[in-house]
């Protein structure tokens, strides 16, 4: 059976998508966020942390913007094998037109932060295209799309290394991750990709970083596969470090470390390390032929104490409501 995506369908989730995660932050990062504030010891840090969790809070309520960086945008799609596109214009420019719907809004307009010429006259695109384009066919008749949009500070800190097979992942990352201090807005991730190519190990780090946040149900139940002991592990020590939020020293500089891994060369070990700041903007959806993703806000009661102590009397006005 054939499933017809319209263009529109596309460019209105594309917008649609952009727009709520400009100002909603992912649940189980709130979650994993409010229990380093209930831990950690350092006044400094904790303080940190609260202002993000109020700050957090504040953008849901007002719908506007969690940073001021609203990030690039990169698109991971799977066209299912039976998918037909009403349309004759490429996929890549579908999701282009969304990315500038949503960042020229006039309700909640969207710093634009790429240059189309990265050598030379590094002029703006005005609009936030183009976005970066991950798409394959897979078997099915439906189309998956996950949004991500990074920051510049965090995606400045990525880092990529060919290692010898037997040298240690472990400590490659202790050794990396003091280097990139806190330009990259801790706490937030650690996405690290290992095995394929060059470019392959630091797509999988990318992508490791659009998983579900899930670090607190692992140290419960303890590890099951050697690479879940290693992201334990790396979570502990890098979390050691005493980098913390903001860089503020502390107990929390991550929420989680995800690894993602591919079958390489026997002669390689390809690592791609992608940190993840505080924004977090990530976003996945499917559309099966029946209109338009719809996008369901997180219930703000969902936030901690000291989230809603601090926002009890923020209010809504104009265009924010």
């Amino acid at each position: 059976m054939t499933t017809i995506i319209k263009e529109d369908d596309v460019i209105c989730s594309v917008a649609d998508a952009l727009q709520f995660i400009s100002y909603y932050h992912p649940a189980d990062y709130i979650k994993h966020l409010a229990k380093a504030y209930e831990i950690e010891e350092s006044p400094a840090a904790k303080d940190a942390i609260a202002q993000i969790l109020v700050n957090s809070r504040m953008s849901a309520l007002g719908k506007r913007p969690i940073c001021q960086d609203t990030g690039m945008v990169s698109a991971f799609v799977k066209v299912g094998m039976n998918v037909c596109f009403e349309t004759s214009r490429s996929l890549s420019d579908l999701i282009n037109d969304g990315v500038r719907h949503a960042y020229t809004n006039d309700s909640n307009p969207l710093r634009a932060s790429i240059v189309f010429d990265p050598l030379f006259s590094r002029q703006n695109t005005r609009d936030n295209t183009p976005a970066v384009v991950h798409a394959e066919l897979v078997p099915g008749d439906h189309l998956q799309i996950t949004l991500c949009a990074k920051g510049g500070r965090s995606e400045n800190k990525a880092r990529f290394v060919t290692l010898n097979p037997s040298d240690s992942v472990v400590d490659w990352v202790l050794d990396t991750v003091p280097k990139l201090g806190a330009g990259w807005c801790p706490p937030g991730m650690m996405g690290i990709g290992i095995g394929g190519s060059c470019e392959k190990a630091m797509l999988l780090a990318k992508e490791a970083l659009l998983e579900p946040i899930d670090m607190s149900n692992l140290l419960s139940r303890g590890p099951k596969t050697p690479e879940e002991e290693m992201r334990i592990e790396l979570f502990e020590e890098i979390n050691a470090l005493g980098i913390g939020a903001q860089g503020l020293g502390g107990l929390t500089t991550v929420v989680d470390v995800k690894i993602k891994t591919f079958p390489t060369h026997a002669a390689s070990m390809p690592v791609g390390l992608v940190p993840q700041c505080a924004a977090n903007r990530h976003v996945h959806f499917v559309l099966d032929g029946n209109g338009p993703a719809h996008f369901d806000p997180p219930d703000l009661r969902d936030w901690p104490q000291v989230a809603l102590d601090r926002t009890a009397h923020a209010a809504r006005r104009g265009a924010w409501t």
